[in-house]
């Protein structure tokens, strides 16, 4: 007895170890999940986490990504897949159809049956163009007909046998598809094999909404209720034989029916106002604006004006005359050339469209001349004829004779002497010297330069003849 009671106390005596007492203080996974905003986050292994609540913070954060679940794991990353054989490459189905596939199988099929001399050949010298592919087929598979791959989306991490798994992304709750119609072996207009029990238990309550026939929507057309094989089974009523989950017999009017709810006023609320008052209002203002600006008009005209009726900045008037001395400034002056139009229009009366020229017989002149002319004459109205190439056009500009005279010499002067002053300048461009086109003294210089120049060159080639 005595050893026993020893033993007691030295067990309490004795300290707990730093595991067991770590092992105390921590949090179980129940209470864990009472802690915490989101329970379904906690994991077996949050509670042996440093700071389990700050854990489960982070992990229930907006926009975060999960640790891969194989980080605990004892075995290497992807070891699992050493005894699963790895299917062979196929291509994408957009490609297989343009034919490429089978245009190539063919070709490796002809090239193994070729024997060594002809590889041997083939190998020197290639043929080319053997695939006969249309390339627009090519080009609409890769711009037209191509489709993404699938790819992970945002937060998805790989593990091994993801790849195995069904897409679930695409699918809608309370859509069959025909694998699961044809696998569950429902016949046609035959409801699916769980109504009965969502008929006495209950919608789902992850899907409020969803529309279940024989539940809370009407059972397809040609469909019977009943619990016999492909009965619809019976709808679930209250004591007042109403249904207790929606319109299982399509009776009650429908949100979109137009007799349901309070009329709908569809007409405008708001109009455009009439553009013509706008119009007549823009109208009141420019005869406004006109009458203030004639009214200003007298207050600016104070003062010097010009002939054109600008006043400069200073006050002064400034005036450039393009008229000769002696005449009166005119108040406008027209600097467009309209009055030959004008009086060719008014003496030719109204314009024709074309007019037919007479042919004449002619002499041979000019460059290039033909026997047969045309008399122009005829339909400018007498003016002069149309020049021919190469035919003399009369004394040009370039070799008149231009006579300098100053104004104050012409008072006193009178015809006679305008005339000899005439002749004295004709006579000096003809051949006086120092006129300005009296080229004599500079031809005799370049003739004397290049006498020179050969007689240079003579006696050089002399000398070189008499060298030895």
């Amino acid at each position: 007895m005595a050893s026993d009671e020893g033993s007691d106390a030295e067990a309490k005596a004795k300290p707990l170890s730093k595991s067991k007492r770590r092992k105390m203080a921590r949090l179980t996974i129940a209470e864990l999940k009472q802690l915490v905003s989101k329970p379904e986050a906690v994991e077996w292994t949050d509670p042996t986490a440093a700071d389990p609540r700050l854990l489960l913070h982070l992990k229930t954060y907006r926009n975060t990504v999960p640790v891969p679940a194989h980080w605990s794991a004892k075995r290497d990353y992807l070891q699992g897949k050493r005894g699963i054989e790895k299917p062979p490459f196929q291509l994408p189905s957009y490609i297989a159809d343009t034919g490429i596939a089978t245009m190539r199988d063919a070709i490796k099929e002809k090239e193994a049956n070729m024997s060594l001399k002809a590889k041997t050949r083939e190998r020197v010298q290639p043929k080319m163009g053997k695939m006969d592919i249309d390339y627009q087929k090519l080009h609409d598979a890769f711009f037209k007909h191509m489709t993404k791959p699938v790819v992970t989306g945002f937060g998805e991490m790989y593990y091994e046998g993801k790849e195995f798994e069904t897409s679930l992304k695409h699918k809608r709750p309370g859509e069959l598809s025909p694998e699961l119609v044809e696998a569950l072996s429902i016949p046609p207009l035959a409801p699916p094999p769980w109504l009965i029990s969502m008929q006495r238990f209950g919608p789902p309550p992850s899907y409020p909404t969803l529309r279940i026939p024989g539940l809370n929507a009407p059972i397809p057309e040609g469909a019977q209720w009943g619990f016999h094989p492909g009965g619809w089974g019976k709808p679930p009523l209250d004591e007042y034989n109403r249904p207790l989950y929606g319109d299982v017999f399509g009776v009650l009017p429908k949100v979109t029916d137009t007799n349901a709810g309070e009329p709908v006023e569809k007409t405008p609320w708001g109009e455009l106002e009439p553009e013509e008052e706008e119009e007549e209002e823009e109208e009141e203002s420019s005869e406004e604006e006109v009458e203030e600006e004639e009214a200003a008009e007298p207050a600016a005209t104070d003062g010097l004006q010009t002939p054109s009726g600008l006043a400069t900045p200073s006050g002064l008037t400034s005036v450039v005359s393009t008229v000769a001395g002696g005449l009166e400034t005119p108040d406008f002056l027209e600097l467009r050339k309209t009055t030959t139009r004008e009086t060719a229009e008014s003496t030719s009366g109204p314009r024709s469209l074309y007019h037919v020229v007479p042919e004449k017989q002619t002499n041979v002149r000019g460059l290039m001349g033909s026997e047969r002319g045309y008399d122009v004459a005829a339909v400018t109205g007498g003016q002069a004829a149309i020049p021919v190439l190469g035919e003399d056009r009369g004394t040009k500009r370039k070799n008149g004779v231009d006579v300098s005279l100053d104004a104050s010499e012409l008072e006193g002067m009178s015809t006679e002497d305008l005339k000899r002053k005439y002749e004295q300048h004709a006579r000096g461009s003809a051949g006086v010297p120092g006129s300005k086109e009296d080229f004599s003294d500079m031809v005799a210089k370049e003739m004397a330069k290049k006498k020179q120049k050969m007689d240079r060159d003579r006696e050089t080639k002399k000398g070189e003849k008499f060298k030895f």
